[in-house]
């Protein structure tokens, strides 16, 4: 009679993942994005300059065709821009002081209509009939009683306003954003001005090997043309949306429509989101202008026919196939930049996005991070 058998062993599945790798890449990760958080006034500057740079490269290099020395193109081009926004700040300053002056007025009309015309008038006439008591009976009960002699006398002052309280935050604010800007305008100077350098040196990083030094070329390229071609698009829509966003209201009536139309020009570089607030904003200041739900209506419906005709004709018709991206991930990308780096995440994300594209479909190993970026 034969024997127990032995125990066989239990069958187990083997982890497609190795543990260790995966570990490691995910304290590289949050190392990464720890890194990206903390120095983000750094990465910041360099991003935008890198940005601006691109988008000027084709006009550059069509001045240096023309024999204009590199660097004083670029010189040109970067001042003009400079002046340009100078000139519609001072333009529009009077009209956007007005607008921020009126947004109390404006809380306050939106506090009564939606709580009701009685809420906040009856708060107010109680307050003052309180304070007019309070009043009455401070001065009848000093009238009626005499001062104790042995009694120090306390005088209550308001502290002395210091000015510097006020001032120092501001300029401090105000010296950060003009050393940010002056950290872009450099960057995109001396990358303009170096022309084909910086690129040769990203090649001749990649290796001997010819191989690599032809996939880093044409990623490179790749990024130049993709970038290049996003910011043109961009630029030409959001003027396009500014300028119909100006007209149309200035149409309908709205007060300070240049400044709702230069605000539409800068939200619009943020997708989807931008075209929300933009919307919702011009709804609410024609709700308080004009007093009327059906107003309200009409200039929303204004604003988000521009931006939908932008977003989904103009958009999709200016821009080629090869950048087009996945909805879902460019709407993901912007909500993660925008948790990261802030108001500038919002701006930045897109473009950051279609560079992370580019690079993942040229590597195997990440090449399934480009499709699922990409549309």
């Amino acid at each position: 009679m034969a024997g127990p058998m032995p125990d066989e062993p239990a069958p187990f599945l083997a982890s497609p993942v190795d543990l260790c790798s995966a570990s490691l890449l995910l304290v590289a990760v949050l190392a990464s994005l720890a890194t990206l958080y903390f120095a983000r006034m750094v990465f910041v500057p360099l991003v935008m300059g890198a940005l601006l740079s691109y988008a000027l490269a084709p006009l550059v290099d069509r001045m240096v065709r023309l024999h204009v020395p590199r660097a004083l193109a670029a010189a040109i081009l970067l001042c003009g821009i400079v002046a340009a926004a100078g000139a519609t700040t001072y333009v529009l300053k009077d009209d956007a002081v007005e607008l921020i002056d009126a947004l109390p007025e404006m809380a306050l009309k939106l506090h009564r209509a939606l709580d009701g015309t009685q809420g906040p008038t009856a708060t107010i006439d109680h307050l003052q009939e309180a304070v007019g008591a309070i009043e009455r009976t401070t001065e009848s009960s000093s009238s009626t009683l005499e001062p104790d002699r042995d009694v120090a006398k306390v005088q209550i002052q308001a502290p002395k306003v210091n000015v510097r309280d006020y001032i120092v935050p501001g300029t401090l604010g105000l010296a950060g954003a003009a050393g940010m800007i002056a950290v872009v305008f450099f960057l995109a100077f001396f990358l303009l001005a170096a022309g084909d350098n910086f690129r040769r040196k990203m090649v001749k990083l990649a290796g001997p090997a010819l191989t690599k030094k032809k996939l880093t070329l044409n990623a490179l390229n790749e990024i130049d043309s993709q970038i290049q071609r996003y910011m043109l698009v961009q630029v030409l829509t959001s003027s396009m949306v500014g300028l119909a966003t100006w007209l149309v209201f200035l149409w309908i009536g709205i007060d300070h429509a240049a400044v709702w139309g230069a605000t539409a020009f800068v939200s619009n570089f943020i997708p989807y989101l931008g075209s929300i607030f933009i919307t919702g904003a011009a709804m609410l200041a024609g709700f308080m202008q004009f007093g009327t739900f059906e107003m309200a209506l009409l200039i929303g419906g204004a604003s988000l026919l521009i931006n939908s005709v932008e977003g989904y004709l103009l958009t999709p018709w200016l821009t080629s196939r090869s950048i087009r991206m996945n909805p879902v991930a460019v709407f993901a990308g912007v909500l993660f930049w925008g948790w990261l780096w802030g108001i500038w995440g919002l701006f930045l994300g897109v473009p950051i996005l279609v560079v992370i594209k580019v690079v993942c479909d040229r590597m195997d190993k990440f090449r399934a991070i480009g499709e699922l970026l990409g549309e």
